[in-house]
């Protein structure tokens, strides 16, 4: 039987300020620049840093659903990404790395649910 999908729909419209753009998802709205060396006013998040703020969340709330559904005792997760572009082709990263931390679950469990993020 074929799962059901889940859709997500955020908007983006350009502000009349060169390097600014306006975001909605749902009824939230947010602002996104570019960054300085691309033209913008980098006065706030940029699309790098928005997509992976979105690949970190993902990292923190399925990490705390998991370890609800396996029992496993958590008190705080931790993910910090960090990613490399060349300047020349921003439209591609050239490496991507993450760190984990849980606290409140012993270190074999902990690694046992970062390894379940990283399978999905």
């Amino acid at each position: 039987m074929a799962q059901p999908t889940l859709v997500n729909r955020v908007r983006s419209y350009s502000t009349g300020t060169p390097g600014r753009c306006l975001n909605q998802a749902r009824t939230h709205h947010f602002v996104i620049d570019e960054p300085p060396y691309r033209g913008g006013s980098g006065e706030e998040i940029t699309p790098a840093e928005a997509f992976l703020a979105g690949i970190s969340a993902c990292g923190v709330l399925l990490i705390e659903g998991y370890a609800r559904e396996d029992g496993v005792p958590l008190d705080r997760v931790e993910v910090e990404i960090e990613a490399t572009r060349n300047v020349g082709d921003p439209s591609t990263f050239a490496g991507v790395r993450m760190r984990f931390r849980l606290a409140g679950a012993d270190p074999d469990r902990a690694r046992t649910l970062v390894r379940r993020y990283q399978e999905h």
